[in-house]
């Protein structure tokens, strides 16, 4: 499996920003998709975005205030915007085949995650 190296995270107040960015080794086929899935204390994993050939699908509670960008070749970045409390939890950038797989979050490749922390 491709080895995904994200980082960025840290500790913010309620309404800051945090961008966080995502080394892909390999983009390829197996690779097409690369977005971001998260889960706070005592949630279940939720997707955050993906991005696909320039198509990028955001899940509802983030829309408006999170963006991700393609900055080379294998390297993405999720910008946060207006943070709040209950984006708190550990962000996984991921990596999906297929444009289906990326639209529902369903990715099949993963980092080892980094913490996001809101709080006053």
């Amino acid at each position: 499996q491709v080895a995904l190296v994200e980082s960025g995270g840290g500790s913010v107040q309620p309404g800051g920003s945090l961008s966080l960015p995502c080394v892909v080794p390999i983009y390829s086929l197996a690779t097409a998709c690369t977005g971001w899935f998260r889960q706070g204390p005592g949630k279940e994993r939720e997707g955050v975005v993906g991005y696909y050939l320039g198509s990028t699908f955001y899940a509802d509670p983030v829309k408006g205030r999170f963006t991700i960008s393609r900055d080379s070749a294998n390297l993405f970045s999720l910008q946060m915007n207006s943070l709040r409390p209950e984006d708190t939890g550990v962000y996984y950038c991921a990596t999906a085949a297929s444009r289906g797989s990326c639209a529902r979050f369903e990715f099949d490749n993963w980092g080892q995650g980094t913490q996001v922390t809101v709080s006053s």
